[in-house]
């Protein structure tokens, strides 16, 4: 995949996408209140009982309000539907691009025996970089204490006409398009949010569930990458037991393999263009009525709390595991997983970014594709280091809003817990945010206090994508070391 090397200022393009889409978020109200008369609202009224509404009433400052934010969604619509374009696309090529990469890696042992020391290498690193994220965020918000300073007003916010569940399921079937179904689904349980049977036994058996499915197929639709892994190292471990007989269809998977690594770097020429879509119709929605830096400032110290535990897991943490492990100089390896970030930062979605990060670590990074194709697959499943550091914050800030002293064992509960139901977060946009409710039942918290930090999950949600792809790459580099020498096949 040399080719990659064709495209150095690929990165310098996407950073530009990102900021001239921020900008252009944050002007879109003013775009989109140029030219309006009273007469345009008037004529608005018309069709919109809300704006006739408001004029009727007298108030026409609302009323000019809410037509500019209508204004403002028609505008930020193209934009939206090039994002969701660019999106689909990149989720479209990762099922197969798991299945083949991942029989790829193991086909390249040449024996499945030899799969040993290199898995538990990486389920150990996972495990323990997300329960060190988890710490870290434990650390910083009980020394910001954001909870403290919300304030009782705030607190009054509280939504209760709804079953939080109803409220989850609606916000995530908006972010992600799923219906309630399939939403139900992709955690397990379709009442999770009122089920207090949170015990970790409960948490570890539906874990183990995960990995296992009854229909490939059903897996496959749904996105559902862990019963897939599990499938492909079974299958390719056997077909390492059957010798010639079988070069055929090794030769198919390894093809496979590099034909959709191909189509990646054809997806990687337009990137920069379906990265602006994407930040201009997230930030554009958010802000289409002037009022996201409002949003953000009712939750500011909670944000900051998270925001600053992901800085310190992403430059402190991760750094120097990987200096220990590898020697590599961790920031220049930052930059070289530059794109990745960038992508995982616009879409939300590790799953949606683990084709460009496979070629980032390869192509830029210069991992050997034999860890890259068996490690990364499993990190965009199971390593959620970013989730995990959230909803332990998230745990304490809402325990600090409610006025609950949670004791040191306590918050060792929400350590594992958060560590335990990260590993079991689906590869969508805001699945942390489901998960959370696992650890706020694990500690008898009040779920319903979810709905605070819906306004701004989105935006955080992104940095916290971010660490869990750089915890990806991080994990390659150093269980590379593990890996046996490739077959001679391969």
């Amino acid at each position: 995949m040399s080719e990659a090397h064709h495209q150095p200022h690929l990165t310098k393009w996407i950073i530009l996408a990102i900021v001239l889409a921020i900008v252009l978020a944050m002007a879109l109200p003013i775009i989109a209140a140029m030219g309006v008369s009273q007469a345009d609202i008037e004529a608005a009224a018309e069709s919109n009982a809300s704006i006739a509404a408001h004029l009727e009433a007298g108030r026409l400052e609302e009323a000019t309000s809410e037509y500019i934010a209508q204004r403002a969604a028609y505008l930020i619509e193209p934009l939206k539907l090039g994002g969701d374009i660019f999106l689909r696309v990149l989720k479209m090529i990762v099922v197969p691009l798991v299945v083949a990469s991942v029989m790829t890696g193991i086909l390249g042992m040449g024996d499945v025996r030899k799969l040993g020391k290199p898995g538990l290498y990486t389920v150990l690193y996972y495990l323990s970089t997300t329960f060190l994220a988890v710490v870290v965020g434990l650390i910083v918000v009980n020394i910001v204490r954001p909870g403290v300073a919300f304030g009782e007003g705030n607190q009054q916010e509280v939504s209760e006409a709804k079953r939080p569940n109803q409220t989850l399921y609606e916000h995530l079937g908006k972010e992600t398009k799923l219906s309630d179904d399939q939403i139900a689904k992709l955690f397990g349980d379709s009442d999770y949010v009122e089920r207090k049977d949170r015990s970790m036994g409960r948490i570890f058996r539906n874990l183990v569930l995960m990995l296992f499915t009854d229909n490939l197929f059903e897996s496959a639709v749904g996105t559902q990458l862990l019963p897939l892994i599990v499938f492909s190292i079974a299958f390719a471990g056997m077909l390492t037991t059957m010798g010639e007989q079988v070069s055929t269809l090794k030769s198919f998977i390894y093809e496979m393999n590099n034909a959709l690594m191909v189509f990646i770097l054809l997806i990687m020429r337009v990137a920069p263009i379906g990265i602006f879509c994407l930040v201009a119709g997230r930030f554009g929605e958010a802000n289409a009525n002037g009022e996201f830096f409002a949003e953000l400032s009712k939750t500011g110290w909670y944000s900051a709390s998270v925001v600053i535990g992901l800085g310190i897991h992403s430059f402190v943490t991760l750094p120097i595991l990987l200096y220990v492990f590898t020697k590599r100089n961790p920031y220049r390896f930052m930059v070289q997983m530059g794109q990745a970030l960038l992508t995982a930062f616009s879409t939300a979605s590790s799953s949606a970014t683990l084709p460009l990060t496979m070629e980032a670590a390869v192509d830029e990074a210069g991992i050997s594709k034999q860890s890259v194709d068996f490690v990364l697959p499993l990190g965009a499943t199971i390593n959620m280091d970013g989730t995990a550091l959230y909803e332990a914050v998230a745990a304490i800030f809402i325990a600090q809003v409610v006025g609950a002293d949670l004791s040191f064992a306590q918050q060792v509960t929400v350590a594992l817990t958060a560590t335990l139901a990260a590993i079991g977060a689906a590869g969508i946009p805001e699945a942390g945010l489901v998960t959370m409710v696992i650890v706020l039942t694990a500690v008898g918290l009040p779920v319903e206090y979810i709905t605070i930090i819906l306004s701004v999950d989105w935006l955080l949600d992104r940095f916290r994508t971010t660490v869990n792809v750089f915890g990806d790459a991080c994990g390659a580099a150093i269980v590379e070391k593990s890996m046996p020498a490739a077959d001679a096949a391969s």
